[in-house]
C-alpha cells in the first residue's frame, strides 16, 4: 500500500471554504490600505542570504530557511570542510539564497534598488507569504502570510498615528475587539542606560519581550544568564510591573529617564502619538506597555503590537519605526515605519469567534440542473444572464440522476436550484427551488434574477 502523502509540519492546506475566508481577510485589509493611500508591490519568495542575514538578530538568523544552490552544490566543498561538520560554515558554502523571513527587509532592499523611481514619502503595502524555521505550535506556523503597510522617506510621527488608525479600522471591520500596545525603543534604550546596562540593550529587549510567554521569573533568569547584574535587574522590576493610565505611566517613566536624552526623546514621541490618537478617536483601546520590546533589532523608535481581547492568541499585528534599515543596503538616512497583520492568526481568531459574514464564505448561489442536451441548450442563455447579473451560477456538467445533482447542491450549500424540463421550456420559464425553505415557483429569467438578488 502506497504511503499516504503529507505536508511539512507548520504548513497547511486550505479548502475552498477556508480560502473564501482568507480572501475575505485579504480583501478587507487591502481595501483599508487603499483607503489610506497605500500602493501594492510584490517581491520574490527568495532573497539572497546577503540581503537577509544579520537583519533579524542572532535568533532570527537561526530561523531563516536556506535554499541549496542549484546543480552540484558540493562541487566547491572540500573533504576537510565536510569532515569538520560545521553546519554554519557549510550553510554559507552551500546556500546563496533563503526564503524571506518577513516583508520589511525585502521592502528595504526594494526601496534601495528602485530609489530613482519612487516618489517620497513612499507608502506601500504587500500581502505575501513568509517562512520561518520555527517550532510549530498553536498560532505559530512555518509558512504564513503577512499583510504589511510601510511608509519610507518621512520622519513625521503622523505616520505612526495613521498606521494605528489603519489597525483600528481593520479590526473594526472584522468585528474583533483588540488592545493596541505601544512602546518606544528609545524608552527601552533609556531604561538600559539608567539601570547601568546600556551596552546590554539587545539582551534586555530580547528577554523582556518574552514576558507574556515565559513569566517574570524566567525573564529574570535569562537576564542573569546574559550577564545583567542583580542591581540592574532589581531596578528593572518596578518598570516592568508599572501600572496606571497611559498618562500616569508616561509621567513616571519620564521622571525615571530624566537623565537620559535618548529615553526622554522616546517619551516625547510616545506622548505625541498617544495624544494624537486620542484626538482621532480610536474605537479600540491603546495601551502604553513598557514591557513591549519587539525582538527585531532594526526597530529604532515607536513599536506596536496588537492582541485580540476575546480569545487567547499571540500577537496578531505588530510593527514599528526603523530609521536605519535602508542604510545597510547603501542608502543611509531614509526613515521608515510600518505594520504587519498576521493573516493566519487573524484567520484563527475569526474562526474561533465565528465573525465571518455569510456573504464572505458562501460560494455558488444558483445551480441549473442538467436534464440532457436539449435542456442544456435552453439553459445556457439563462446561465449567462444570471452571471451577467452578478449571481454566482453553475450548470451541472453531466446529465446525472436528479438525486446526485441535488446532493451536489446540498453539499456545496447552494441556496437556489433551477430546473427546466419540457413543461418549463414550453412556457419559456424555469422552476426555481429555494433549498433552504423547500418552496418553488415557476419564473422567467427576470423574475429569477430579482428573486435571488433580493435575498
Amino acid at each position: 500500500m502506497a504511503q499516504k502523502p503529507s505536508i511539512p509540519k507548520g504548513t497547511r492546506d486550505f479548502s475552498p471554504v477556508e480560502m473564501a475566508k482568507r480572501n475575505y481577510i485579504f480583501d478587507t485589509i487591502r481595501s483599508v490600505f487603499s483607503l489610506y493611500g497605500y500602493q501594492q508591490i510584490e517581491t520574490p519568495a527568495m532573497e539572497t542570504l546577503q540581503t537577509l542575514m544579520g537583519k533579524y538578530g542572532e535568533e532570527g538568523d537561526k530561523l531563516l530557511f536556506k535554499v541549496l544552490n542549484s546543480g552540484d552544490y558540493l562541487s566547491k566543498v572540500t573533504d576537510e570542510e565536510l569532515c569538520e561538520r560545521n553546519s554554519l560554515h557549510m550553510a554559507s558554502r552551500l546556500c546563496e539564497k533563503g526564503l524571506r523571513y518577513d516583508l520589511t527587509v525585502p521592502f528595504a532592499r526594494y526601496v534601495v534598488m528602485h530609489r530613482d523611481e519612487l516618489q517620497l514619502p513612499f507608502k506601500r503595502y504587500q500581502i505575501q507569504p513568509v517562512w520561518r524555521a520555527d517550532r510549530p505550535q498553536k498560532g505559530r506556523y512555518r509558512e504564513f502570510y503577512q499583510c504589511d503597510a510601510d511608509v519610507v522617506g518621512s520622519d513625521s510621527l503622523l505616520n505612526e498615528v495613521e498606521l494605528m488608525q489603519i489597525v483600528d479600522t481593520v479590526f473594526c471591520r472584522f468585528g474583533i475587539r483588540v488592545a493596541i500596545k505601544i512602546n518606544n525603543r528609545k524608552i527601552l534604550s533609556g531604561i538600559a542606560e539608567v539601570i547601568g546596562e546600556a551596552d546590554k540593550i539587545v539582551d534586555i529587549t530580547v528577554a523582556i519581550d518574552k514576558l507574556d510567554k515565559i513569566g517574570i521569573d524566567n525573564v529574570n533568569a535569562e537576564l542573569r544568564a546574559d550577564g545583567i547584574s542583580e542591581e540592574a535587574i532589581d531596578k528593572l522590576q518596578p518598570i516592568i510591573n508599572m501600572k496606571g493610565t497611559n498618562e500616569e505611566k508616561l509621567d513616571v517613566i519620564a521622571g525615571l529617564l530624566s537623565g537620559s536624552e535618548t529615553g526622554m526623546k522616546g517619551v516625547d514621541e510616545t506622548r505625541f502619538i498617544l495624544n494624537s490618537l486620542k484626538a482621532a478617536g480610536l474605537k479600540n483601546c491603546i495601551d502604553l506597555d513598557l514591557t513591549l520590546a519587539r525582538g527585531l533589532n532594526y526597530y529604532t523608535g515607536a513599536i506596536f503590537e496588537v492582541k485580540a481581547l476575546d480569545i487567547p492568541m499571540g500577537s496578531i499585528t505588530g510593527g514599528g519605526r526603523y530609521d536605519n534599515l535602508t542604510g545597510i543596503f547603501g542608502m543611509p538616512g531614509l526613515s521608515g515605519v510600518g505594520i504587519s497583520f498576521g493573516a493566519d492568526r487573524i484567520f484563527d481568531v475569526l474562526n474561533a469567534l465565528e465573525l465571518y459574514p455569510d456573504d464572505a464564505v458562501n460560494g455558488t448561489q444558483l445551480l441549473f440542473i442538467n436534464f440532457g442536451d436539449a435542456e442544456v441548450d435552453y439553459c445556457l442563455p439563462l446561465v449567462a444572464a444570471a452571471r451577467n447579473a452578478g449571481i454566482r451560477t453553475e450548470l451541472f456538467p453531466d446529465a446525472a440522476k436528479m438525486k446526485k445533482q441535488m446532493a451536489y447542491a446540498n453539499a456545496k450549500g447552494i441556496r437556489f436550484v433551477a430546473l427546466a424540463g419540457d413543461n418549463e421550456i414550453a412556457e419559456g420559464k424555469v422552476t426555481l427551488r429555494d433549498m433552504a425553505t423547500g418552496d418553488q415557483r415557476l419564473v422567467d429569467c427576470e423574475e429569477l434574477v430579482s428573486q435571488i438578488k433580493g435575498i
